[in-house]
């Protein structure tokens, strides 16, 4: 892997990991146009990037990381908990969901979905304005919605805003959970992969991994400002409209033999 190809797949990651669009097709798509097979040390790579992204997370919100919001946090881990037991108990079983076909599908009943929830949802009657004052309950089935992320192709984002959004939170208020979620989320998943693929690290780039990891910070911290300003003017028909075009894509890159299904 080249420095460019670095640059490139950090703007990826972090441009598509917190949008409500999903990252794993986008990377899979991007790796194979750059010719990059997934060996050990580009998994490391990845694993490395992500973390990227979900540090931004953690500036942005860096406000709400203090021991006066020990109630927020609460409500945070507990909806963490079912995504966490889950993936935990079933997670050889999910590995067999990961196939292109799946991922295309679940882009396209996503985009779905986010016509469906648009359809009936009112921002107007959202009781919840801010973040701190979800409650347990809300908190909770957001966390049972984060656990369809399980399926590739879902996206995290996109389940846990539309899970906010139907508990009765405002918008911008889903979204707010939904990245200060992420942060007990991707820290722990990719903690996981990085124990588990530690000695690959040793033989991996260290300048190839650091320009990754800093160009996904910094364009995961540009994409979630921007998306954070979005919701609070526009719907999420747009990365509905995005995710049904995108799906439709693989399943034509899929049946054409371009991109192993």
């Amino acid at each position: 892997m080249t420095i460019i190809d670095s640059i490139i797949l950090g703007i990826v990651e972090g441009i598509t990991e917190f949008l409500p669009i999903s990252s794993t097709a986008h990377m899979i798509i991007v790796s194979t146009l750059l010719g990059l097979k997934q060996t050990m040390q580009n998994v490391a790579f990845e694993v490395i990037i992500q973390l990227g992204a979900t540090l931004a997370i953690v500036f942005i919100y860096l406000d709400k990381i203090n021991f006066k919001e020990i109630d927020l946090w609460k409500k945070v881990i507990l909806a963490f908990l079912p995504l966490a037991i889950v993936g935990f108990l079933f997670r050889h079983q999910i590995k067999e969901f990961f196939t292109i076909t799946t991922v295309a599908w679940m882009f396209i009943i996503g985009g779905i979905v986010f016509f469906i929830v648009e359809k009936f949802y009112s921002e107007e009657k959202a009781k919840i304005n801010e973040v701190e004052k979800v409650s347990l309950k809300q908190a909770f089935i957001i966390g049972i919605f984060q656990v369809f992320a399980l399926i590739p192709g879902t996206s995290r984002s996109g389940a846990t805003i539309v899970g906010g959004m139907l508990s009765g939170l405002s918008r911008k208020t889903a979204a707010d959970f939904s990245f200060l979620l992420a942060i007990p989320t991707m820290f722990a998943a990719s903690g996981y992969e990085m124990v588990k693929n530690l000695d690959t690290f040793k033989d991996s780039n260290l300048i190839v991994l650091a320009v990754g990891f800093i160009v996904s910070f910094i364009s995961c911290y540009i994409a979630v400002k921007w998306f954070l300003n979005f919701v609070k003017k526009y719907t999420l028909i747009p990365f509905g409209i995005y995710r049904i075009i995108f799906g439709i894509i693989l399943l034509y890159l899929v049946n054409q033999g371009i991109i192993n299904a």
